[in-house]
C-alpha cells in the first residue's frame, strides 16, 4: 500500500463489525512497526527518473542534480482516493499521500534554491545553481558511489544524477561559483541555430548580440558528446573555458585535481587559481582528448578545485559519450 493502513480478511471483518455493533464507542488504532535505521543505503537513482542528455542541447549537462523524490509525504486532493483494495474499495488519507516522481524532487531542489537566495540575495540564478551542483555529493550513506536502480544497481552516471545529490548546508558556502549573464545564454541560443524570431520569443527582446555564439556555456560541468557514426577509435578533442568567481574568503588559492574518465586524457591549465579578494574572477581551460567508442559507453570523471588553506571543495562532473547515450 502507498499509505498507512491495515488489510483484514473476511473472517476478521466479521469480528470487527461485531465489535462495532456491540460497542457504544468503538475505537481502533494502528500500531506501526518501529523504524529501523542504519540498514538502508540511500540515496539511489530510481528507474523512473528523468535522464540526460538533453535532446535539444546535449552540450549542457542535464540533469543538474538529484533530490529526494520517492515516497514523499505530500498534500493531496482531499476528496480523491489515495489507494485501492481490489477494484471496488477506494481508500482516502485525509488530504495527504505518499507520492514519487520528479514532481516531488523538484520542490526539494526549488526550496533549496529559495533558501540560498535568502542567504545570498546578491547571487544570480546561475550562481545558485552552481553552488548546488558543485557541492552535491556523488556518495551514498555508506560512502560508496550512488547506484542507479534503473541500470541494475551499477554506479550512477552524471546523465542519471547530474552532479550528485544536493547538500543544502554545503551549498550555502561553495567557495567558488560559475556565474552566467543573460548574454551568455543568448550566445548559447545563437549557436543552436534558432532563428531571430525564435530567440526574441525566448528573450522577449531584440537587444542581443550573436557575434560570439558558443555552445561553451559557463556551466559547472563538462560534456563531450561525439557523433555515434564516427570511426571507432578515432581520437577526438574538446576544449572548454570556464570562469569562476570567489564567493568565499577574501584571499585564497585553489589547486586542481582531475579524475579522468577511463581511457580519456584531461588537461587543465592553469593548475592553481589565486584570488586576492572576494568576488574576484579567474578563468581556466580544460582540454579533453578521447577515442570514439563503438560500444556506446558513457564515460565520466570529475574536475575538483580544492582550497589550499580552507575547506572548500568545488567539484564538476566530466561526461564523454556518443550522441545516442541515454536514449
Amino acid at each position: 500500500m502507498s499509505c498507512p493502513g491495515v488489510l483484514i480478511s473476511a473472517t476478521e471483518l466479521a469480528t470487527v463489525i461485531h465489535y462495532i455493533n456491540s460497542s457504544d464507542n468503538p475505537i481502533a488504532a494502528i500500531k506501526f512497526r518501529q523504524t529501523v535505521t542504519g540498514k538502508e543505503v540511500a540515496p539511489s537513482v530510481t528507474d523512473y527518473t528523468s535522464r540526460g542528455p538533453s535532446p535539444n542541447c546535449p552540450a549542457v549537462l542535464k540533469p543538474d542534480v538529484m533530490a529526494p523524490g520517492s515516497l514523499v509525504l505530500a498534500s493531496w486532493i482531499p476528496d480523491d482516493y489515495t489507494a485501492a483494495v481490489g477494484k471496488n474499495t477506494l481508500l482516502s488519507s485525509e488530504g495527504f499521500n505518499l507520492i514519487s516522481g520528479t514532481s516531488m524532487a523538484c520542490p526539494h531542489a526549488s526550496g533549496v534554491a529559495a533558501l540560498l537566495r535568502g542567504v545570498h540575495p546578491e547571487w544570480s540564478h546561475a550562481a545558485i545553481r552552481s553552488a548546488m551542483m558543485t557541492t552535491a555529493t556523488e556518495l551514498d550513506s555508506s560512502m560508496m558511489p550512488i547506484k542507479d536502480v534503473g541500470q541494475n544497481f551499477t554506479v550512477a552516471s552524471p546523465l542519471a544524477m547530474g552532479a550528485g545529490h544536493i547538500v543544502p548546508n554545503l551549498a550555502m558556502d561553495p567557495g567558488l561559483v560559475y556565474d552566467a549573464a543573460p548574454q551568455d545564454y543568448v550566445s548559447l541560443l545563437c549557436s543552436m541555430n534558432f532563428t531571430r524570431n525564435q530567440i526574441m520569443t525566448i528573450t522577449r527582446s531584440n537587444n542581443y548580440d550573436c557575434a560570439n555564439s558558443s555552445l561553451d556555456l559557463n556551466y559547472p560541468s563538462f560534456v563531450a558528446f561525439y557523433d555515434k557514426n564516427v570511426t571507432t577509435g578515432a581520437m577526438l578533442k574538446h576544449r572548454f573555458r570556464r570562469v569562476v568567481t570567489n564567493v568565499g574568503a577574501a584571499a585564497t588559492t585553489y589547486k586542481v585535481k582531475v579524475a579522468p574518465p577511463e581511457g580519456v586524457k584531461v588537461a587543465v591549465w592553469p593548475q592553481s587559481l589565486v584570488f586576492g579578494k572576494k568576488n574576484e574572477q579567474r578563468d581556466y581551460y580544460v582540454e579533453i582528448v578521447y577515442p570514439s567508442d563503438g560500444q556506446g559507453r558513457v564515460l565520466y570523471g570529475s574536475i575538483v578545485w580544492s582550497e589550499e588553506s580552507g575547506s572548500h571543495v568545488v567539484r564538476s562532473p566530466i561526461v564523454v559519450a556518443p550522441t545516442s547515450a541515454g536514449k
